[in-house]
């Protein structure tokens, strides 16, 4: 079994960084089948200053099943890199154990069984549980949020996030940066933020009008932690108004902006900062160019792709740390700081298995106070799943299969279209589906399911320019999620051809004929970007569908053909 303990060593400057990880000694204790809560939060403490991580919540309050993705292509430079290995593949890069808590944690591999067996992970009160152990041992740590909190439940969704807000202003967190808490509307997120208990970090935020830096999303903020000046900088989600509605919040404009990153930096520094680092919500290979891009970062705690690696990735002098999403994971990262310089780190990446993590009564009873309005609704089953319903992959999840065939049935269409969002807890066979889990996977603001006409032409450019959101080789044009979900349409596409040439031998699935790019077809979806789209919630058409069906068996799905992956 690989242990990372043995301390990699990377030359800096004129000095070496030494970095180490926790993961080692959890898998051993995960393999033995003998976690304990203390074991999980064992860390050797190191250095003068611990970064607390957490991202991607997706307004997850309670322990949830969630399984990672069977499949990540990376293309590129980063074609077979870390985070785009999964499977057994990921675990022997680690060793872990097959059957394992970490496998189970980690990987998809016969995720049902051992879903049973390790129960569920995540719940803000055993989060909470997590963060208070790791301020008892370093009081000063910074607690950072990556973003995509406010976002994602039925709770949430009624309470226009509030019931995050509230229950996070009692974790303490120290900053955090944004992506789909816009989708609020700029009102909305403008009234939160005005009375949030910590800093709202946005260097990317600008305001539309005057092309400048907005002063409600300050680009930084200075601590000072173990003697030393930390300064951490935000960087929100940067493609807001391609991947969500613009008109929600058009007082705002985003972007990468490296530029003003890099004036960011230099200006910290010259403040006096000794350590610098980015909470950002770009994703995990937009921060790897980042780091090479922009100089003199020397943390990037990472969100918004979801990736859960038990040892952070070096990228140029910079280390890279992402935390997962939906709570299942915390980061505590512990850096040594001495004369201005990162010289070496210990990292651990913490799973918050919901049987082993206490509760924090406090949060507990924070979160059923949330929760206690909307409890006899959400609750009430709509029908019974008996196979695993899951969302990730590069191409399809057994709970957007069912969406799509609920939009195909319930909307009367040919074909269906559902976003390849990444957010969405999984059920295992065996599972009631009550209204929450629906709401888990539909819940936001612009969720209506519409129907429409489409040519097979504009159906080929829809793919084309998903796809290239995807699978351009610079990550700066990655903008998208995963793929765009298909119901009733199958096709083939090579992720290593140019823009326009990726997708070929379209087919409609009903009749097995080619898709006729000078037909029109009916077609159903949901979570359209403009203002003006008409139709029933996402919501309601799956409950219907669900119940319709009354026990939900996941079909297989062939029906993309990927080549270069």
């Amino acid at each position: 079994m690989i242990s990372r303990r043995d301390f990699l060593q990377v030359g800096m400057a004129a000095s070496a960084i030494v970095g180490g990880s926790g993961f080692g000694n959890w898998a051993r204790l995960a393999a033995q089948q003998s976690l304990s809560q203390d074991q999980l939060l064992e860390f050797e403490t190191f250095g003068n200053v611990s970064l607390i991580h957490v991202t991607d919540i997706h307004a997850q309050l309670k322990p949830v099943y969630f399984r990672e993705p069977s499949e990540n292509i990376g293309v590129g430079s980063n074609k077979g890199a870390v985070p785009h290995v999964t499977g057994a593949r990921f675990r022997s890069l680690y060793g872990i154990e097959d059957g394992s808590p970490s496998h189970y944690a980690l990987s998809s591999g016969d995720f049902a069984s051992l879903a049973k067996g390790y129960g569920r992970v995540g719940g803000l009160d055993r989060v909470a549980t997590v963060i208070k152990a790791i301020r008892a041992d370093r009081p000063d740590a910074i607690l950072l949020d990556g973003g995509d909190t406010w976002h994602g439940s039925y709770t949430c969704y009624k309470t226009a996030g509030q019931d995050m807000v509230n229950v996070m202003n009692a974790l303490n967190p120290d900053a955090m940066t944004f992506h789909w808490e816009f989708t609020l509307g700029s009102d909305r997120v403008t009234e939160i933020v005005e009375n949030l208990p910590f800093a709202a970090l946005g260097q990317n935020i600008f305001d539309v009008e005057w092309d400048e830096p907005t002063e409600l999303f300050p680009p930084y903020k200075m601590f000072e932690r173990g003697g030393t000046k930390v300064a951490v900088i935000g960087q929100a989600f940067p493609y807001m108004p391609i991947a969500n509605p613009g008109w929600m919040f058009p007082e705002f404009a985003f972007g990468i902006r490296d530029e003003n990153m890099q004036a960011m930096v230099d200006e910290v520094r010259a403040d006096g900062a000794e350590c610098v680092v980015v909470l950002s919500h770009n994703g995990f290979d937009v921060d790897k160019k980042m780091a090479t891009v922009v100089d003199g970062i020397d943390v990037i705690l990472s969100g918004h792709t979801h990736d859960a690696l038990p040892e952070p990735v070096l990228s140029g002098k910079t280390i890279i740390v992402p935390s997962g999403s939906n709570g299942k994971f915390v980061s505590r990262v512990d850096l040594d700081i001495r004369n201005g310089q990162l010289m070496g780190y210990r990292h651990k990446l913490i799973p918050v298995f919901a049987d082993v993590i206490e509760r924090d009564a406090e949060v507990s009873a924070l979160i059923d106070e949330q929760r206690a309005p909307y409890l006899e609704d959400m609750s009430e089953v709509i029908g019974k799943t008996e196979s695993l319903l899951y969302r990730r992959g590069n191409f399809n999840g057994t709970w957007d299969d069912l969406i799509c065939d609920a939009l195909i049935s319930e909307r009367d269409a040919e074909i269906a279209l559902s976003p390849g969002v990444r957010w969405g807890p999984s059920l295992i066979p065996g599972q009631d589906i009550t209204r929450e889990d629906i709401f888990n996977v539909t819940s936001m603001t612009y969720g209506k399911a519409y129907r429409t006409e489409m040519t097979g032409e504009f159906l080929k450019i829809v793919l084309e320019d998903v796809a290239d959101n995807i699978f351009n080789p610079d990550p700066y044009y990655q903008q998208g999620g995963d793929m765009v979900r298909t119901g009733g349409l199958g096709y083939r596409i090579d992720v290593n051809k140019p823009q326009g040439d990726r997708v070929s031998n379209m087919t409609l699935l009903q009749s097995g004929e080619a898709i006729d790019p000078a037909r029109s077809y009916v077609v159903a979806g949901w979570a359209s970007v403009n203002e003006d789209t008409e139709g029933p919630q996402i919501w309601d058409v799956v409950e219907n569908h669900v119940r319709n069906l009354g026990i939900v068996t996941a079909r297989e799905n062939n029906s993309v053909e990927v080549v270069g992956a």
